[in-house]
């Protein structure tokens, strides 16, 4: 039957009818799917599914069958479309990984698949996520390319076009279709933070405080998308891409919206429980996140931090088992390596924060009610929260000390140590005594401040003696294992300062009345037991019923880091001992100078950073002056460009005067003199133009001198010198400039003079040139005009040697000018670099000063309280007034010196 429909499907002349195809894939889809037979029996369905899973792997035993079936899928038409989809879809549900790796190695397999999202019939594209949901379980390179395909953006639309949580089943199969491809997929989740999707998925949990409006759709929704929220934020995956989601999320938002759900009324009792988890993964181990939540407020009346509200709820034995394990998930979270809200919940328990009124009730009170209470899960809950609180933080393992409980009227108060081994002592449930057995455990660990104290009640030691050496029932071995892990605690973390509890004689106390074999057998009981083993995989408690709450995840890591230690220092002797101390004296040492180094290299990294800031301004200088440089080379290469052009226009317009001046040729006039004279005074001009240029960047050169001279008063006296000398030299500049500027003056005078007499020239010879006869005249008249003439002429030879000797005048003095100029600009240099070390060494004598006022203050302080020890003692002392006389007399002194010092300088 399969191979005949797989014919008709592969038929040349059939493939072009649309409707054969479609009945041939219904057929197949009848064939291999199991709908129609699941309100059958038992019996027959797993018969049935076992017909379906051979009929499935007769249809891919060939993978061209796959590859046409998926080639059938581009057709447009509905009646192939749809049964193609359906039947790939029963044959991934049959043999999901034959077939996925199948489309997997065709080409383009995925891609045409991921047309199926954009389909505009609902049917096709519904069907499309039910299809992509079966091909990417369990399968993560199949993952990876739906999501590079834009399946994100696809699903995400969907989702928002359905209306979000109050959409139907189609969202919830979007929402399932996500999971798959991001759960435990890093690369897939990296590719949704960096597509900014975190930020499309606030709107989904605007769902506000209505009591009403929660249909059961609407529930699942919301608990796939927390679900979804807690994906990205899982404590399983890398660090790194877990800190970064938490931040975006709190950035959109998003954290904003779960705690406003969380705070509000009448949610239903499962999706505040998943809200509560969600929220507690995005803050976990994320700073801002866990600030942000401890300033959240429950909308009562007072105002109540959220903490404490959820505290209530995990100290109340009324309130749902599953609720009360995510209000302590929470709770451990907000303080996972938060030391500053651990230092805020035990500040709470302290006797100068606590409230007198007892109007308000605080964190710490309720984890107080909570761990003496007669509800074993609420002492079980406090007591590990109470932990969790101490966890890694010494100063808090130290600041809790301090905690003293009222236990009745008229008897003094007792330490919180204290009164946790009374309850002990009592043999209450065992749940109660494990919870406190692991508050202890992490309390005393890594604190020898702590183990003294513990050590200090001589009932403690004898008590747990007594129960490790007992042989008690299955159910009291746990218990045992705890007691033999507090006391090698207090073995190993033992700092020697009580003589009765060493570390020998606890030693001896065990080998005599427990034995060591005994004791690290009972200490193993933890290790195998049934309940540590699931209670370390995952950070969550996660309990089926009340009965399984007995450990907790942070205890089996401290276990496991405590139980080899310990084993080896009950076997340790006392020589070895010695050593280890030394050893650890000689690493604390060697710790100290590692920091010190680590400070130093902090330090320097940071001038580095500011050294490169600064480079990195100068070179942004250095390559504006260079754009302003270049900008002026052209400027210039433009100005002679002009320059050029003039002097060959000027050329062209001394052309047409030929015809006069061959006249003046045949009398003696040479015009290629006239010519350069014209020249020499254009150079003239133009040089005059760039001295006047010069001239007055010079002065303003001199003005900004002036102007950053510092003030006489605020120097010393050796600075004072220094810029009167200064001051007298920009005088003498002043001057030269001064007789430079009369000199340019002259020069312009004495060039105005040249050019009216080259006007004259030229007006004489065009008066020549006129004034020549014409043929027709009278011999007479020519021979009396050109007496005349020669006259002129002999005149005009004359002015031209003259202009000459001017000239080379001028020139000589230009010359002058400029090497006055350089001397000047040398002698300014020079004045600038001697302005710049007076101005360092003015700094260096202020920091100098301070620092002497410093150490003065300091001496000042020691002797004052020197005075005050001798007074104490009986020891006379001297008067103010001669200590004061004596201290005038040695600033006198050391005025007089660094009046000499400065003298030098």
């Amino acid at each position: 039957m399969i191979e005949e429909m797989l014919c008709v499907l592969s038929n040349h002349y059939l493939s072009s009818d649309s409707e054969i195809i479609g009945y041939a894939l219904d057929t197949l889809y009848n064939i291999i799917s199991n709908d129609e037979e699941e309100e059958v029996e038992e019996n027959s369905t797993r018969q049935s599914e076992d017909l379906g899973s051979q009929f499935t792997e007769i249809f891919i035993k060939q993978q061209e069958n796959v590859t046409l079936l998926l080639s059938l899928l581009e057709e447009f038409d509905f009646h192939v479309r749809w049964p193609g989809v359906k039947l790939l879809t029963s044959l991934l549900k049959q043999l999901g990984p034959q077939v996925q790796q199948i489309i997997l190695v065709s080409p383009m397999g995925v891609s045409r698949l991921m047309d199926l999202l954009a389909d505009s019939r609902e049917v096709i594209r519904n069907d499309g996520v039910l299809l992509l949901q079966a091909l990417t379980r369990n399968n993560g390179a199949i993952q990876k390319i739906v999501a590079f395909e834009n399946a994100f953006e696809r699903l995400l639309d969907i989702i928002t076009e359905e209306g979000n949580s109050d959409g139907g089943i189609v969202v919830e199969d979007c929402l399932i279709l996500l999971q798959n491809l991001l759960k435990n997929n890093n690369s897939n989740q990296n590719f949704f933070k960096e597509g900014s999707y975190i930020q499309r998925m606030k709107p989904w949990f605007e769902v506000g405080d209505e009591n009403s409006g929660w249909s059961a759709q609407k529930v699942t929704n919301l608990h796939l998308m927390l679900q979804l929220v807690r994906v990205l934020v899982s404590p399983n995956n890398p660090p790194g891409a877990t800190s970064s989601c938490q931040k975006a999320m709190f950035q959109c938002g998003l954290l904003q919206q779960l705690c406003t759900i969380l705070m509000a009324t009448g949610v239903p009792a499962d999706i505040l429980t998943e809200t509560i988890n969600t929220v507690s993964e995005v803050i976990r181990g994320c700073q801002v996140n866990q600030d942000y939540f401890a300033s959240v407020n429950a909308p009562s009346n007072p105002p109540r931090p959220a903490i404490v509200v959820l505290l209530m709820s995990m100290v109340n034995e009324r309130q749902p088992f599953v609720l009360r394990c995510a209000v302590l998930y929470c709770f451990q979270c907000f303080l996972y390596k938060n030391q500053k809200g651990q230092g805020e919940i035990v500040s709470t328990l302290l006797p100068s924060t606590i409230d007198a009124t007892g109007i308000s009730v605080s964190a710490g009170q309720l984890l107080c009610g909570g761990l003496f209470s007669t509800d074993s899960l609420s002492n079980w809950c406090a007591a590990v929260a109470l932990a969790h609180a101490l966890q890694e933080n010494a100063t808090q393992k130290e600041q809790l000390l301090r905690v003293q409980l009222a236990t009745s009227i008229g008897n003094p108060p007792v330490s919180l140590l204290q009164q946790c081994t009374n309850i002990l002592s009592q043999g209450s449930k065992i749940q109660t005594r494990v919870g406190l057995l692991m508050l202890l455990c992490t309390w005393l660990s890594n604190c020898p401040i702590a183990v003294t104290h513990f050590l200090h009640n001589s009932a403690n030691v004898p008590f747990l003696t007594g129960q490790i050496a007992e042989n008690l029932g299955e159910e009291e071995q746990l218990v045992q294992g705890l007691c033999a892990l507090l006391l090698g605690i207090s073995i190993y973390f033992n700092d020697n300062s009580l003589e009765s509890y060493t570390k020998e004689k606890l030693k001896q106390l065990i080998e005599k009345r427990i034995g060591k074999e005994n004791f690290i057998e009972k200490l193993g009981f933890i290790s195998k037991h049934e309940f540590y083993s699931r209670a370390s995989q995952k950070p969550q408690p996660n309990f089926p019923s009340p009965e399984y709450m007995i450990f907790d995840h942070e205890f089996t890591k401290l276990v496991k880091e405590l139980e080899g230690v310990i084993t080896k220092a009950i076997h340790k002797s006392s020589e070895e001992d010695k050593k280890e101390e030394e050893v650890k004296k000689t690493l604390e040492q060697h710790d100290s100078i590692v920091t010190h180094y680590k400070n130093m290299i902090r330090e320097q990294d940071l001038q580095l950073e500011e050294l490169k800031q600064q480079i990195s301004t100068l070179k942004c200088q250095n390559e504006q002056l260079q754009t302003a440089v270049t900008q002026q080379v052209s400027q210039i290469q433009q100005h002679k460009d002009q320059y050029n052009l003039l002097k060959v226009q000027l050329g062209k317009d001394n052309q047409p005067q030929g015809s006069y001046n061959d006249g003046s040729q045949m009398n003696g006039i040479q015009p290629e003199e006239i010519g350069r004279l014209r020249e020499e005074i254009e150079e003239l001009k133009s040089n005059q133009e760039l001295l006047q240029n010069q001239l007055a960047e010079k002065d303003s050169l001199i003005e900004n001198l002036k102007s950053s001279q510092p003030s006489p008063g605020a120097n010393e006296e050796s600075s004072a010198t220094d810029s009167a000398r200064d001051s007298e030299q920009i005088a003498d500049l002043k001057q030269e400039l001064a007789t430079l500027k009369s000199q340019l003056n002259s020069q312009s005078i004495e060039i105005t003079k040249l050019q009216t007499e080259k006007q004259e020239l030229l007006q004489k010879t065009e008066a020549f040139a006129k004034s020549v006869p014409e043929p027709e005249q009278s011999e007479t008249v020519t021979a009396a005009k050109a007496t005349d003439v020669e006259g002129r002429l002999s005149a005009l030879l004359q002015e031209t040697k003259e202009l000459k000797n001017e000239i080379k005048a001028l020139s000589e003095e230009r010359t002058a000018i400029k090497e006055q100029l350089d001397a000047s600009n040398s002698t300014i240099a020079i004045l600038q670099n001697e302005k710049n070390k007076l101005e360092v060494d003015i700094t260096d004598s202020k920091k100098e000063q301070d620092d002497l006022l410093v150490l003065l203050a300091d001496q000042d302080q020691k002797i004052f309280s020197l005075k005050n020890k001798l007074k104490e003692l009986g020891h006379p002392v001297e008067e103010e007034d001669e200590l004061e006389s004596g201290d005038q007399d040695d600033e006198d002194d050391e005025d007089e010196d660094d009046g000499k010092e400065q003298g030098h300088i």
